[in-house]
């Protein structure tokens, strides 16, 4: 029996997924629980069109990245941090120093997490990090350590 998922079941599949499952399972486990609903053709045709929003949308979505990823090519952001005699800095400077002068300086909004740091930065100076936009398509920045 085919059924189209409700939440995400363990060994079937996850949420909104067509799965083809023992009547059995199907009319005993999934339906009563609401896990499921049977994929009649109504709803068939609205799973259809609901895969069909999910694709449009994450088409757009991945546009905007690759579009965001061309302007942030050339970007350099300054972060001001203190230091010492060596120019060690007093802390570091973390993503989320980085997602903050993003902001204030291109109004762009970037999750902290989204930057990738391999360690934070202790010292003044231009560092490179990444930044993940999307599936498969990232940035490079400069960031710019000074007083």
């Amino acid at each position: 029996m085919k059924v189209i998922l409700q939440e995400d079941v363990a060994g079937q599949g996850k949420k909104g997924d067509l799965v083809e499952v023992s009547e059995g399972y199907a009319r005993n486990y999934l339906l009563p629980r609401k896990l499921a609903e049977k994929a009649t053709p109504d709803a068939l045709n609205a799973y259809k069109q609901r895969e069909k929003a999910r694709r449009d949308g994450a088409a757009r979505a991945q546009e905007r990245a690759r579009t965001l990823a061309e302007q942030m090519k050339d970007m350099v952001v300054r972060v001001h941090a203190k230091a010492g005699s060596q120019g060690r800095l007093f802390g570091a400077v973390t993503a989320a120093h980085v997602a903050e002068a993003l902001k204030a300086q291109y109004r762009l909004e970037i999750d902290k997490h989204k930057l990738v740091l391999e360690e934070p930065i202790k010292q003044y100076g231009r560092h490179e990090i990444k930044v993940k936009l999307g599936s498969e398509i990232s940035a490079r920045i400069q960031v710019e350590v000074g007083e």
